[in-house]
């Protein structure tokens, strides 16, 4: 153990140490450089950590504070990151009768999933800024043939996304419709996304959002 002329750089194995702490090991197969064990129970929980990188069965990375795993890496090298924002919700019920000449906001009631608890009231909030994947999935049912234009928006603080049809040019009965709208779209931290149904004065409010329907998304970046 060398501990350098300014007091500020470790060596183990070294005299010589290039940063705060280096560690320097020997060629061979047990020269693994930093080796972390645990031994409980007659049984060894050994990580090592050298210049080929990490050995290990698993790695985890962990926040003791809040004691939660927030990265894994198993020993077939999936990585998975417990708290990274992913969320689906579903319709609890049909959503019947959509208002013309109105924007309603689409009710998502069942959260099939909702990793870090980024989704309430029908809405995701953005826990960090970055780049987020969302994707809107909506069965319409019951759809007016006379509507001169119907939209699927996904609202969110910094732009909206739109997928705008017109029933009146191509039904000639009232009809069952799927739009969806898929984006890689930027986000502040606390920004929000939801999603609504814009229907203009024509027709009737006879128009419903079948269970089907889905929301989801997750941070990419």
């Amino acid at each position: 153990l060398k501990v350098d002329s300014t007091n500020n750089r470790v060596g183990i194995g070294t005299t010589s140490p290039a940063s705060e702490l280096t560690v320097a090991h020997a060629s061979g197969t047990d020269g693994r450089g930093i080796r972390l064990v645990n031994s409980s129970n007659s049984q060894t929980y050994e990580t090592r950590i050298g210049v080929q990188g990490l050995e290990n069965t698993s790695y985890a990375i962990k926040d003791i504070t809040q004691d939660a795993v927030r990265f894994l890496i198993d020993l077939n090298g999936h990585v998975t990151m417990p708290s990274q924002p992913a969320f689906l919700v579903k319709p609890s019920s049909n959503q019947t009768n959509i208002a013309v000449n109105a924007q309603t906001v689409v009710v998502f009631g069942t959260e099939v999933f909702d990793q870090n608890a980024d989704f309430a009231s029908n809405t995701f909030t953005a826990p960090v800024a970055g780049k987020y994947q969302l994707n809107v999935e909506i069965l319409l049912q019951a759809v007016n043939d006379g509507y001169e234009y119907l939209d699927v928006q996904l609202i969110t603080s910094n732009r909206n996304h739109i997928n705008d049809t017109t029933p009146d040019h191509y039904l000639n009965s009232d009809s069952t419709l799927h739009m969806g709208i898929s984006v890689l779209t930027d986000m502040d931290a606390n920004d929000t996304a939801y999603v609504q149904i814009a229907v203009p004065n024509t027709g009737s409010a006879q128009t419903d959002i079948h269970t089907y329907s889905s929301f989801s998304g997750y941070l990419v970046a």
